[in-house]
């Protein structure tokens, strides 16, 4: 009896994971715009491999450091384009799609989605750039983000913020690979 049980246990433990794992796959390939997490989460692996040495710039409204050394964490440094994914499912026809010259755009002029423009600039099929513009506003706080990044080479996060009843800050990082 004891063996009738854990039989049937096992068999419906590996049924349920193969419906999750099938699931999961119907919703990667279930992507309406460019796969901007998929494609990041790729890039961080292969940076963290690839271990680069990076020239890295930090302008706080004005006053510039700047440092070369190699990164502790790819996900950290890029997680803001990873967080930049446009295939949300709340998102789900939210964004309008052109192609122009090897460059296709994904804008959005919707007020409750932040990220409003996506251009991804292609030589081929090799990516040459991706450049996301984020707008976010409520009552209290302003910010744009423009997000650059050209693979093996630069990426650029600048940010222009304002929150109500202190000085605008801008600030922009860079980080060249070596």
């Amino acid at each position: 009896m004891i063996k009738k049980i854990s039989i049937l246990l096992l068999l419906f433990a590996l049924a349920f994971f193969s419906c999750k794992q099938r699931k999961e796959a119907e919703a990667k390939t279930d992507l309406q715009y460019f796969d901007i997490k998929g494609y990041f989460e790729k890039e961080i692996s292969r940076l963290q491999k690839l271990n680069p040495v990076v020239n890295k710039t930090v302008n706080v409204n004005g006053t510039a450091e700047n440092k070369t050394s190699k990164m502790a964490s790819w996900a950290k440094e890029l997680a803001i384009f990873v967080n930049a994914d446009i295939n949300k499912a709340s998102w789900k026809e939210g964004f309008k799609t052109t192609q122009l010259d090897g460059t296709e755009a994904y804008t959005s002029d919707n007020k409750k989605i932040p990220v409003k423009k996506v251009s991804i600039t292609r030589n081929g099929s090799e990516i040459q750039k991706i450049e996301i513009l984020i707008d976010n506003k409520n009552i209290l706080y302003q910010s744009q983000d423009t997000l650059t990044y050209f693979p093996d080479s630069l990426y650029s996060i600048r940010k222009h913020q304002k929150i109500r009843l202190l000085k605008e800050k801008k600030y922009s990082i860079t980080g060249k690979l070596k």
